[in-house]
């Protein structure tokens, strides 16, 4: 099946072979490598490290390999148990914690799981701490405490209801103009954690709602994956029961999508663009997403006289990019809202906040505030290439046939014209080319991803 190991974390199918596969083996080498950077990198003697999971039939088992792992290492552990992405990050620094791990394989399918790692801020390492952990873990340099010095487990119980709180305490959400409207919506939580963490929230909103897939026992029922093609149920489910709206988040709650009355789709991109607006209309700042997002947010920043820019993709450079712009509001394409007056992470859970303060303030109907954002469309496709191609070189081919254009190339290439944009990004683990394109129509994005599938033919 498959083991990938990257900067950001470990993550692959349970199952199979050490070294090829997630094996208990390579989540005791991967936790203890970790373990020893913190080890390396901290001069007090007692260290503590937040983990939590999301409901994956896997979780459990690789829950205890790594609580024992990081214990066996003498550091202490906090375990959240089934809880959220966002949740893990925001106790990090609430419990004084040196560092933290996630347990999940996010939107991928029930064979998968990962540890995801967080520094001491409770946000993602960085590229070069990443490698760190990698060789460390190649080198399997790990010292174990004696026994004596063994770290002790706790047990965290209160974690989500904790993170709802600093929500609700959050000043641009209105709980009381939520709970004037009486909203109605339906869940999709994937059989995983949103199953436990979005109803919570809702109830403290007094929003009334109607489960769909919200027991956490990890059977995903669908692909979980929040894209149009795997949501027919939520869809249908939103109509039949009358719903104001539906709210699908993936499996570890990090990624929200948001499906209007009439059933059909909010747009996974313009759950970040709406809340943006929003926040904006409160607090105007500048505004960041990655290259491969839609233009729409940069819209929205222009509707207040604010700037936007983009990042390299991946949500570690789009929290870079924030904090040196200093934006109040960020994140991704992908439904992911980063909101750092509560933490540099996406977070549905206050996405799903701040959305419902603002559906409330403009009294609309979702579809119809929907309607009022610009109306782009994106294609995503890509093409496989020989081993002995170099991607770099074609890349670089593109470049120039696009040369008289507005190109950037912090990663990949983007080009953008005057009302869409081509980004194409290369794989690091195979000999792929990504292919994003945006236009004011699905046919115009699509035909212009294919035009440059064919150059990209012609200069093989």
């Amino acid at each position: 099946m498959a083991l990938i190991k990257s900067i950001s974390g470990l993550r692959g199918t349970i199952g199979g072979e050490p070294g090829n596969n997630l094996t208990p083996i390579d989540a005791v080498k991967f936790a203890a490598a970790y373990g020893t950077w913190l080890r390396e990198n901290k001069t007090k003697q007692s260290l503590s490290v937040v983990i939590g999971r999301d409901a994956r039939i896997s979780g459990e088992m690789i829950s205890q390999l790594v609580s024992n792992t990081l214990i066996g290492l003498g550091i202490h552990v906090i375990d959240l148990g089934l809880s959220t992405t966002p949740t893990v990050e925001v106790m990090v620094p609430k419990l004084d914690a040196d560092g933290g791990i996630i347990l999940t394989a996010s939107h991928n399918p029930k064979e998968w799981n990962a540890l995801k790692l967080l520094n001491e801020q409770g946000e993602f390492i960085s590229a070069a701490e990443g490698q760190k952990i990698l060789d460390l873990a190649e080198k399997e340099a790990f010292q174990f405490a004696k026994v004596d010095d063994l770290g002790q487990y706790k047990s965290y119980t209160t974690a989500i209801d904790e993170h709802i709180e600093m929500i609700l305490a959050l000043p641009l959400v209105n709980k009381e103009a939520i709970q004037a409207k009486n909203f109605k919506v339906v869940i999709d939580a994937v059989n995983s954690t949103g199953g436990i963490a979005i109803p919570k929230l809702l109830d403290q909103l007094g929003v009334s709602y109607i489960k769909l897939y919200c027991e956490p026992n990890g059977h995903f029922p669908h692909n979980p994956e929040p894209l149009k093609e795997h949501l027919t149920d939520i869809s249908k489910k939103v109509v039949e029961e009358k719903a104001d709206f539906g709210i699908v988040v993936d499996p570890d709650v990090d990624r929200l999508a948001l499906i209007n009355e009439d059933g059909s789709m909010f747009g996974e991109e313009y759950t970040l663009v709406a809340v943006a607006d929003y926040v904006l209309s409160k607090t105007p700042s500048a505004t960041v997403s990655n290259l491969s997002s839609s233009r729409a947010l940069s819209d929205i920043a222009k509707k207040y006289g604010q700037i936007y820019e983009p990042s390299a993709v991946g949500e570690v450079n789009v929290v870079e990019k924030m904090k040196e712009l200093n934006a109040k509001i960020g994140g991704e394409g992908n439904g992911g809202i980063i909101y750092p007056e509560l933490h540099y992470g996406r977070d549905s859970l206050v996405g799903i906040a701040l959305f419902l303060t603002h559906l409330a303030e403009q009294n609309k109907k979702v579809k119809e505030l929907r309607d009022t954002y610009p109306a782009y469309y994106m294609a995503k496709k890509k093409i496989e290439l020989t081993p002995e191609v170099d991607v770099d070189q074609i890349l670089e081919n593109i470049q120039n046939y696009y040369n008289d254009t507005n190109i950037n190339t912090i990663d990949g290439v983007k080009i953008d014209f005057d009302d869409e944009w081509i980004h194409l990004r290369k794989s690091n683990t195979e000999p792929i080319i990504r292919i994003y394109t945006e236009s004011t129509s699905q046919e115009k994005a699509e035909a212009l991803a294919d035009s440059v599938i064919e150059k990209i033919k012609h200069i093989v």
